[in-house]
């Protein structure tokens, strides 16, 4: 299986020639080779999380496929056909089974509605959280995608959440909000809380991929 990192909060995982989409947002530049994806999942309703331009374009190329999300991106999304998923339930499509957690966003500030979030591990393999510290109970997380930055997140908490979780593996996400020197300190901190736990920390930039 291989994870590609794209802008901000946008992977694409491949698996025997099937693709699935997470998080495809405001700040992804348009994805290509979109024939082979199966599924997307949008784990929240914040548009840097998702965009009806992403979804024309991917619905385009792969019409009919599912795209998981909770109720708040059903409402929000509601030209779209959307699978409503939550916390504890489990989805196939295509080659790649999908497991939710979580349910609801990072607190911003208290004038700032919350709104729900799922996280989401495919093929018991890679973790993706959303907006949200998340921890997948009772499961070993092998390789975790990290967010970096945005205006929940205080990097001690991502650092504690880091040594929670112990992934094997680790990458950071959700970093357009960070200045060059800010992510660099950013991945440099959640470096060391994966490597407290004998885990490895990846550097990945937009078009990057891990195999894992």
């Amino acid at each position: 299986m291989r994870v590609t990192k794209f802008e901000h909060a946008t992977l694409r995982i491949d698996e025997s020639g099937d693709s699935l989409l997470i998080d495809p947002g405001s700040f992804t530049t348009p994805l290509i080779d979109l024939s082979s994806v199966v599924a997307v999942v949008i784990t929240h309703e914040h548009p840097d999380h998702w965009t009806p331009e992403h979804l024309d374009r991917i619905l385009r190329d792969a019409p009919g496929i599912p795209i998981f999300a909770p109720a708040g991106v059903a409402a929000a999304a509601s030209d779209y056909e959307i699978t409503v998923v939550a916390p504890g339930d489990t989805v196939t499509a295509g080659r790649f089974t999908l497991r939710f957690f979580g349910g609801d966003h990072a607190v911003i500030h208290s004038s700032v509605p919350n709104v729900q979030n799922v996280g989401v591990l495919v093929n018991d393999e890679l973790y993706y959280p959303g907006d949200s510290y998340a921890i997948p109970e009772g499961v070993e997380v092998n390789t975790l995608a990290a967010p970096l930055g945005g205006p929940w997140l205080k990097i001690g908490e991502a650092m504690d959440f880091m040594l929670a979780v112990k992934p094997r593996r680790a990458f950071g996400v959700h970093d357009m909000t960070l200045s060059v020197a800010g992510r660099n300190m950013h991945r440099s901190r959640l470096k060391w809380a994966t490597e407290h736990n004998g885990g490895e920390f990846f550097e990945l930039d937009p078009g990057d991929p891990l195999d894992l």
